[in-house]
């Protein structure tokens, strides 16, 4: 896919509140500081579409980007916030999970882990919790730059490990460096491919 044009169309704290229409939704998500920013200005070759910062919780809203006019790229609040308030932590864990239980348009979650780290339980948790609500996501391991091919491959392992201890079929994994524009074309074919397939379904009802 090539990324002829993306904006900033509106931030948000209700997902009743997010734009209308039928275009598919592919939201972004992950722990505080995983580098979601970094890679979503990667995906859409620009350096401040979403604003990037050093400090943890910078993104508090949902925030929508349209993209090649025919999609929307949702960056929403990370989760883990350790810093935050315990009423701050509930309210964006509530902007959060009626987003993704409610939000019709909303096609896919790309979950970003930190590779260098080994499986946290708040991901882990928060996977489970996908699944257990039947949302359709990915994970998308950043950072993998920051060391080797065996070393981000262990990490991927480990992961898929510990989630085959509780799942029969594992989602889709992409490893991915903003430094390094890696995984760059795998996602956005990948995202590409599921709108080929929702539009050719909807010219079928047509």
């Amino acid at each position: 896919m090539d990324i002829k044009s993306a904006e900033f169309i509106i931030s948000n704290t209700d997902f009743q509140k997010c734009p209308p229409g039928t275009m598919p939704e592919y939201a972004f998500i992950g722990r505080s500081n995983v580098g979601k920013s970094s890679l979503i200005n990667m995906l859409c070759n620009r350096k401040d579409l979403a604003m990037t910062s050093s400090k943890p919780g910078k993104t508090l809203l949902i925030n929508h980007f349209l993209i090649n006019n025919n999609w929307h790229l949702v960056d929403l609040p990370g989760y883990g916030y350790a810093s935050a308030g315990k009423k701050m932590r509930e309210q964006l864990k509530n902007i959060i999970e009626s987003y993704i239980l409610y939000r019709e348009q909303l096609t896919s979650v790309f979950l970003l882990i930190d590779s260098r780290h080994e499986p946290q339980t708040i991901d882990i948790d928060f996977m489970n919790w996908m699944g257990e609500n039947g949302v359709p996501f990915a994970i998308v391991f950043t950072k993998t730059d920051k060391m080797s091919g065996v070393q981000a491959r262990e990490s991927v392992k480990l992961y898929q490990e510990k989630l085959l201890e509780t799942w029969e079929e594992l989602p889709h994994v992409f490893t991915t460096s903003s430094e390094k524009r890696i995984g760059r074309d795998e996602l956005l074919n990948y995202i590409d491919g599921i709108n080929k397939t929702l539009n050719s379904e909807s010219s079928m009802f047509k």
